[in-house]
């Protein structure tokens, strides 16, 4: 049996449970204060799991947006492609360019290929095209496909 990947953080595990009220009041307010913290944690599963919570509340204000461009460029590669996720749900023109970066590399997840079917734009073609080959995981070949067509729906 596999374990569950889990954030060592009790308050993280607590938002996960979904037990933490976010946005509403002061109470709220400092909950999602203490997210947006997480975010620069010292424990790399932390900030993974931070910055994916974070996105996932589509909330659109300036430190949200800050924190996740800040983890964009995270020494850890599963945070910049959530962070990168979260941006290009909330503005996927300022997500362009750290995700073309991001497909320049050597790999690819299914973060970052969210991303690029949200962005959709033509020019991350190139790099898609890198990852399109078969591999030894299908489901990683089915959402590289669905990110290239929906850039090559907005090449038309």
């Amino acid at each position: 049996m596999t374990e569950r990947y889990l954030p060592p953080s009790e308050f993280l595990q607590a938002v996960i449970a979904d037990e933490v009220a976010f946005g509403e009041g002061p109470f709220g307010e400092a909950n999602l204060g203490r997210l947006i913290d997480m975010t620069q944690d010292a424990v790399t599963a932390n900030r993974d799991w931070a910055v994916m919570l974070l996105s996932q509340l589509e909330l659109d204000r300036p430190g949200i947006r800050n924190a996740l461009i800040a983890s964009s460029i995270d020494p850890a590669y599963e945070v910049r492609a959530e962070a990168i996720l979260g941006l290009a749900r909330l503005d996927p023109v300022a997500a362009l360019p750290l995700l073309a970066r991001e497909l320049a590399g050597e790999q690819v997840s299914m973060p970052l290929l969210e991303a690029a079917r949200i962005v959709a734009d033509p020019s991350l073609l190139s790099d898609l095209y890198e990852f399109a080959g078969p591999s030894d995981d299908g489901f990683l070949d089915e959402w590289v496909q669905d990110a290239i067509t929906a850039c090559l729906r907005q090449s038309n």
